[in-house]
């Protein structure tokens, strides 16, 4: 009897059955959804509003049928009584009613001040604005602001008031006066006007500046001071150029020439200027200049002459009495055409007066005419 002793097989695995593995995802689901929220039958948080807030302290959580109640905000008062400010938490997870139930406050009233106007609204949170009439102005602050006051609202400051404008004697200058200059008080829109006095050397005082100022605001005056000083400008004597307006012995403040250059010579410059503040022409004196030239404008002087080759010319020995003629030449510029006969067509008639010449002359018979002549 014989023994085998070939290894022994392992049993083949057994498949995995569906079930396990399906079962496993199964109770995974199942862990998930225990784990999510379930869904609240609480409300969500109070809303919140610009004119009331919530009276108390906030809940964590409201359930339908808790109530809530609002208040006021500082600055702000019920619209009417009758206007409910609680909400309650409803069946569908909303508060119910909402809505605004409060208002701004308004501040005490203000009137349109004398000689003035205020605009603008006086509840809490605006701006008054106050102008004053034209020839009056803001004494006092000219916006004002409507603000809390501990448990009330209030103007921020006083009404402004609009008062008169007037203004001060504008000053004395030297060697000058202004008119009215006994009033202590100038009204708005009331004029001045300066003036200088007559000068004791040869030359006159000139006003530089304004000389009429106008009272413009309060203690304010439209422009400074003007000056009453000597101001001579030196005498405008242009080379090679002449005055045409403006003539006169001196020149003060303001003095006006004209100027034109000789012929021959082009101005350089401003041909009006003015005799300034600083005894200065303003602008600089101009020059004249002289004018040039140009090589382009020139005639040119180089002449063409057009003469007839000596081969056409006709020679004529055979007949007597007649001299052979040489056309005379013809002398062209560039671009500036001849009024003479082109050089064909005179050399064309001379041969024409030859030939009725020599036929004229030559005998009947026993003459040939053997001369060529070469055109």
């Amino acid at each position: 009897m014989t023994a085998s002793c070939a290894p022994r097989k392992a049993p083949p695995p057994r498949p995995a059955s569906p079930f396990s593995s399906w079962s496993f995802v199964g109770i995974l689901l199942v862990v998930q959804v225990l784990l999510l929220p379930t869904s609240s039958d609480a409300c969500d948080d109070p809303p919140r509003f610009q004119s009331m807030k919530l009276k108390g302290a906030s809940q964590a959580t409201y359930n339908p049928g808790d109530k809530i109640e609002y208040e006021c905000r500082p600055g702000y008062m019920r619209i009417v009584p009758l206007l409910t400010t609680t909400a309650v938490c409803q069946a569908d997870n909303t508060w119910a009613p909402l809505q605004e139930a409060c208002t701004r406050k308004p501040c005490p009233q203000l009137g349109d001040p004398l000689n003035g106007r205020v605009n603008g609204t006086f509840l809490f949170g605006s701006q008054a604005h106050f102008v004053c009439n034209e020839g009056f102005y803001i004494l006092g602050s000219q916006i004002l602001h409507c603000d809390l006051a501990g448990d009330n609202v209030a103007w921020d400051d006083e009404p402004p008031r609009c008062e008169k404008i007037l203004c001060k004697p504008p000053g004395q200058i030297p060697n000058g006066k202004y008119t009215n200059s006994h009033k202590d008080t100038f009204e708005y829109n009331e004029v001045v006007i300066y003036s200088c006095n007559p000068s004791s050397g040869p030359d006159e005082y000139s006003l530089v500046g304004e000389s009429k100022l106008i009272c413009s605001g309060f203690d304010t005056w439209s422009s400074d001071l003007p000056e009453c000083k000597v101001v001579r400008c030196p005498y405008p004597a242009l080379r090679n150029g002449k005055l045409v307006s403006g003539f006169g012995k001196k020149f003060y403040y303001r003095a006006t020439v004209v100027f034109e250059c000789n012929p021959g010579y082009y101005l350089q410059g401003n041909d009006t200027i003015v005799c300034g503040a600083d005894n200065m022409w303003e602008p600089k004196m101009p020059e004249c200049i002289k004018e040039s030239i140009s090589p382009s404008t020139k005639l040119p002087t180089s002449s063409h002459s057009v003469s007839v080759p000596t081969s056409t010319q006709p020679t004529i020995s055979s007949v007597s009495g007649v001299k052979p003629t040489t056309a005379p030449p013809v002398s062209r510029l560039p671009d500036h055409p001849s009024t003479s006969e082109p050089p064909s067509e005179v050399l064309g008639g001379w041969i024409i007066a030859v030939i009725v010449i020599f036929s004229c002359k030559c005998p009947k018979r026993g003459y040939h005419f053997s001369q060529n002549i070469n055109l």
